[in-house]
């Protein structure tokens, strides 16, 4: 994917909101394969402003249980990404469909990895094969230890999607506080609710 600067995101929803020339032939002119990353600059623009468009200096970090909730609530409305994204107040829209890819193919579990490639410095090599080494060696206890607590949190999970089914905007409106507080953690910081 291509990365676009501020200027340049800022130049074309200017040139959105002028009237002239519509998504398409925006995305035409300057020779972008898709005219959605457009769509998505200018909608993002009018609920955040020029800092909407800005680079994030750190990554915000989101607990797997506001992942959850955004999934969910995209698939029950049947929003967007990027509508999903500015109920929530996430100026990375893209980032959603992400945790989607990441909850089919690893489950629940795959949502609390963090993103990238850690370093490979030779103590995280050692570390990294001492890992591999401890998995071998967990108790069956600790096996089941650890199933049980994955197990507890797609309860809790689905205990939360049925109140949201049943009230959506009740819900959302109950637990907003706790997302805009979320939003302005720290980002080595992880927040989970009960």
């Amino acid at each position: 994917m291509a990365k676009y600067s501020e200027e340049f995101k800022l130049k074309l929803v200017k040139e959105y909101q002028d009237g002239k020339l519509g998504y398409i032939l925006l995305a035409k002119k300057y020779d972008m394969k898709d005219s959605t990353p457009i769509r998505r600059w200018v909608k993002v623009y009018e609920k955040f402003g020029v800092e909407g468009l800005k680079r994030k200096k750190h990554r915000e970090t989101y607990s797997v249980q506001f992942k959850l909730d955004v999934l969910s609530f995209m698939k029950r409305t049947g929003s967007s990404e990027t509508d999903t994204a500015l109920v929530f107040g996430i100026t990375n829209a893209p980032m959603i469909a992400a945790w989607k890819r990441a909850l089919l193919e690893g489950g629940t579990e795959a949502l609390d990895r963090p993103k990238g490639r850690p370093s490979m410095s030779d103590k995280t090599k050692k570390n990294k094969k001492n890992k591999h080494i401890e998995d071998k060696e967990l108790t069956y206890e600790q096996k089941l230890e650890r199933e049980n607590e994955l197990l507890r949190l797609e309860v809790e999970y689905l205990k939360k999607l049925r109140a949201f089914q049943m009230d959506p905007k009740g819900y959302l409106e109950k637990h907003k506080q706790h997302y805009h507080s979320n939003l302005k953690k720290p980002s080595n910081q992880k927040m989970f609710y009960k």
